[in-house]
């Protein structure tokens, strides 16, 4: 109740502001009332009437307004600015050694990292979890192990698979890698491109 009372309180406040910001708007433009009514074909008594707060504000009022001065709409009730989009990267150290970088900022079903590995995370140590997981390596060599498989993904390559399979990843131990990572249960999958991990060559008999 409390929530809706203080909804209802925002929303007089706004519209009681849209008389004053008319006013504003027209005279810092230089617009006399009358010259505004013919533009908008709206009359005179009613525009001085929406401007003093004694004619509730409507979209067929508003319209007209915005047209005629050449502004948007939100410029007239004071819509609020949009908050800044960038993403500002904290990086935190998981695991001991290794460097992730969150790139979305809301929880979510999923979610984007960006990893960087060092060369000494190379020794496999396979976990499960639920989820379903998205890898694309933006530089360097990354080595993944999947069940049974031994695979290494060179820069531009991608893979995704099933979290719930015994898994790990890390760095061949030639140098770090850059690793994007997209972590949830949904989402657009990925073709892999990887080839098996080679093998050391088996000692002649």
């Amino acid at each position: 109740m409390e929530e809706r009372e203080e909804d209802q309180d925002a929303i007089a406040r706004t519209l009681s502001e849209v008389g004053p910001r008319l006013r504003r708007i027209r005279t810092r433009r230089g617009v006399t009332l009358t010259a505004l009514a013919e533009a908008t074909g709206i009359s005179k008594s009613t525009l001085s009437r929406l401007e003093s707060g004694q004619r509730r504000p409507s979209l067929e009022l508003l319209l007209p307004i915005a047209q005629a001065h050449q502004v948007p709409l939100d410029e007239l009730v004071g819509a609020p600015e949009v908050g800044d989009p960038r993403v500002r990267l904290t990086p935190r150290t998981v695991h001991g050694n290794t460097t992730v970088l969150p790139l979305t900022r809301q929880p979510g079903p999923q979610q984007a990292y960006k990893m960087i590995l060092p060369p000494d995370r190379n020794t496999p140590q396979p976990c499960t979890h639920e989820g379903y997981e998205w890898l694309y390596v933006l530089s360097g060599r990354l080595r993944l192990v999947l069940a049974d498989h031994d695979l290494v993904l060179g820069s531009g390559e991608a893979a995704e698979f099933d979290t719930r399979v015994p898994h790990w990843f890390g760095s061949t131990g030639d140098g770090a890698v850059e690793v994007l990572s997209l972590f949830g249960r949904q989402g657009e999958r990925m073709h892999v491109r990887a080839r098996p991990r080679s093998a050391e060559p088996s000692p002649s008999p």
